[in-house]
C-alpha cells in the first residue's frame, strides 16, 4: 500500500473514533443535563422539624405520628426531629430555634399563640426554612396555614345543642387552654349561637387545658353542684363527660364532642349527643403542604378543612365506619384526608417514620 493510501486510511479511522467518543460525550450531557441545571437523577430529600407544646395528649400524638407518616410515605424525608415541651410561647420559641439550628428544611407547628411567635417564623423563613402551623393559625405572613375551621367548630356543636333544645336550657361551656388560638376560635363560633338563642344559658364556663382527667372531675364537680344542667359543650374532652353525666344519673344530657374513638363508641351505645370532626391527622395534611412549598410547587399560603357534625340520627354509617375498637380511646379516628395524606393506616396508627 502507497503512502498516500496509508495515510487515507488512518485518516478515517481517526475520524471514525473521535465520532464515537463525541457520541458517548452527548449522551453523557444529556444523562447529567438536569443536574447541571440544579435538578438531579435522585428526588432531593429533606429534614422536617415538628414542635409541640402539649406532652401526653394522645390528640397531639397522632397529629406527631400523621407527621412521620407521611414523611415516611413521600419518600423525600430522610429524619424527622421532633421538639416536645409542655410550655407557652417562649418555651415554644427557644424550641423552633433549636429545630433551625439542627437543620431542619421546614418545620411543623402547632402554636402556643397566635402573634408571639412571628418574629421566630419571620428567622426561620430567612433562612429559607419553611413553616407550617397546624390546627391553629399564626398571623405571620410568611407561615403557612392548615387549620380545621375552628369558629365553625365552635358554632357547628352549639347549633346542634340548639336544636335539640329548641333554643332553651342551661349550657356547660368546657373549654380547652386559655389563650390559644384554637380555644379563642372555638369560643367565638359557640358565643355566636348562644347570643342568637337567647334562652339558653351558659351556666358554667371551664379551662379542661385539653386533658381528660381534669375534665372529668370539673363534669363531675358541676353535676354534683344541684346546678340545673341541660346540656354541656365540650372543645373536645368529651367521653370522661358522658362517664360523669351516667354516674350522676343524668345520662339524657346531650353532650358535644369531637371525633375521639371512645366517644363514637358511646354515641353507637345511645349517649345523646354529636361529634364535630377535628382530625389530629392535620399533621399530615401540613407535611404534605411543606414538601410542595419545598419541591417549589407554590401551594396556597392558607387550607382550611370544613368540619363536619356526626350524630346518630343522620351519621350512624359513618360512625360505625369510623369507630375502631382496636385503637385508643382518645385517637382521632378521621385517619385519612384526601387528597393530602398518602401514608396507610398501619403507617400512622404504627406511628412509622424515617
Amino acid at each position: 500500500m502507497s503512502l498516500r493510501a496509508r495515510s487515507l486510511a488512518l485518516l478515517a479511522l481517526l475520524v471514525g473514533l473521535l465520532a464515537l467518543v463525541a457520541a458517548g460525550c452527548g449522551d453523557d450531557d444529556e444523562e447529567g443535563g438536569g443536574a447541571s441545571s440544579g435538578g438531579s437523577s435522585e428526588e432531593q430529600t429533606y429534614k422536617i422539624g415538628v414542635s409541640n407544646t402539649l406532652v401526653g395528649n394522645g390528640w397531639r400524638e397522632e397529629m406527631i405520628c400523621a407527621v412521620k407518616a407521611q414523611s415516611l410515605a413521600s419518600g423525600q424525608v430522610d429524619e424527622v426531629l421532633v421538639h416536645n415541651v409542655n410550655g407557652d410561647a417562649s418555651a415554644q420559641i427557644a424550641g423552633i430555634r433549636n429545630l433551625i439550628s439542627s437543620g431542619a428544611n421546614a418545620i411543623i407547628i402547632n402554636p402556643a399563640d397566635r402573634e408571639a411567635l412571628n418574629p421566630v417564623i419571620k428567622e426561620a423563613d430567612a433562612r429559607g426554612i419553611v413553616v407550617v402551623a397546624v390546627d391553629q393559625a399564626v398571623t405571620a405572613p410568611e407561615a403557612y396555614v392548615v387549620t380545621n375551621d375552628q369558629v365553625a367548630y365552635g358554632r357547628l356543636g352549639a347549633e346542634w345543642l340548639a336544636e335539640q333544645l329548641g333554643g332553651e336550657g342551661n349550657i356547660v361551656e368546657m373549654r380547652g387552654i386559655s389563650g390559644v388560638p384554637a380555644d379563642d376560635d372555638r369560643h367565638e363560633g359557640f358565643t355566636e349561637v348562644i347570643e342568637a338563642n337567647p334562652g339558653m344559658k351558659v351556666v358554667k364556663e371551664t379551662f379542661t387545658d385539653w386533658s381528660f382527667a381534669p375534665a372529668g372531675k370539673q363534669a363531675n364537680d358541676i353535676l354534683n353542684s344541684n346546678t340545673q344542667v341541660d346540656a354541656i359543650w365540650t372543645s373536645g374532652i368529651d367521653y370522661v363527660v358522658v362517664d360523669a353525666l351516667k354516674k350522676a344519673g343524668q345520662d339524657d344530657v346531650p353532650v358535644i364532642g369531637t371525633d375521639n374513638n371512645k366517644f363514637l363508641e358511646q354515641l353507637q351505645d345511645g349517649a345523646p349527643g354529636a361529634a364535630v370532626t377535628n382530625p389530629a391527622t392535620i399533621g399530615g395534611v401540613g407535611t404534605a403542604i411543606a414538601l410542595q412549598a419545598l419541591d417549589g410547587e407554590n401551594p396556597e399560603k392558607v387550607t382550611t378543612l370544613t368540619p363536619e357534625v356526626w350524630d346518630m340520627e343522620n351519621s350512624a354509617d359513618t360512625i360505625e365506619e369510623f369507630y375502631d375498637p382496636e385503637l385508643p380511646p382518645t385517637y382521632s379516628t378521621q385517619m385519612i384526608i384526601e387528597p393530602y395524606t398518602t401514608y396507610t393506616q398501619e403507617q400512622l396508627t404504627g406511628c412509622e417514620g424515617p
